[in-house]
């Protein structure tokens, strides 16, 4: 524990940075969660489309059809998102200075970590497969990824971190939100989540925002980004 103690602040410079080792590292040693736990807002969320069903069977079509339209473009793009890092999702539109000041990346690393435990709990809850493991005609151009579909990760942690960026910098909401939609869209485009998984992702990320305004301990690092932003 003193070893993880002393190598905490660079881990989180390093994890949300998109070195994704180090993150695994905490997700396997670190604390339960920092500002709020999993349980409440994922207790919120219902359950995916029923194997068969005609949610379910939407969800395939969409995926056909992006795997017939898709470019090699927009593959590329959905591949510089997979690592899932600040970066990758909020580069260009970002209110804060570059390099991220490390005050500022230790309250976002733990935003997003908090998320991506919301997420892995709700995986486990649901265990959907990934869609090309349940209709072998689906080829992704991201490659067979491990782990579940429901919800998406990158949705959760994205929109979550938007919801912040919007609060700390409100004239860029529109862009910010805009970009953790596209990012949420990649994986579908990608064809390693179903639509309705990342609908689950957004939905997740709004009801842990929700749950993060009402700890005083987040309110306080809120503002503590607001001052550190440099578009006013």
């Amino acid at each position: 524990m003193r070893f993880l103690r002393l190598a905490l602040p660079l881990l989180l410079s390093l994890s949300l940075g998109g070195c994704r080792a180090e993150f695994y590292l905490l997700q396997l040693f670190g604390p339960d969660h920092h500002y709020l736990g999993a349980a409440q807002a994922v207790a919120l969320l219902p359950p995916p489309p029923a194997p068969g069903s005609p949610g379910d069977q939407a969800d395939i079509a969409v995926l056909r059809d992006w795997q017939a339209k898709r470019t090699p473009d927009e593959c590329a793009a959905a591949k510089a998102q997979s690592g899932a890092d600040y970066d990758a999702f909020f580069g260009g539109v970002s209110p804060f200075p570059d390099p991220l000041p490390d005050e500022a990346s230790s309250v976002l690393f733990w935003v997003y970590y908090d998320g991506s435990r919301a997420a892995s709990a709700a995986k486990k809850k649901f265990a959907r497969p990934r869609p090309f493991l349940r209709y072998h005609d689906l080829k992704p151009c991201l490659g067979t990824v491990s782990g579940l579909a429901y919800p998406s990760g990158h949705a959760t942690v994205s929109r979550l971190l938007a919801r912040v960026l919007s609060d700390v910098y409100p004239p860029g909401r529109a862009e910010i939100m805009a970009r953790a939609d596209q990012a949420a869209l990649n994986r579908v485009i990608g064809g390693v989540h179903h639509p309705s998984d990342i609908e689950a992702g957004k939905r997740l990320g709004d009801e842990l925002y929700s749950e993060l305004l009402r700890q005083a301990a987040f309110r306080a690092d809120l503002e503590k980004l607001k001052k550190l932003a440099v578009k006013k």
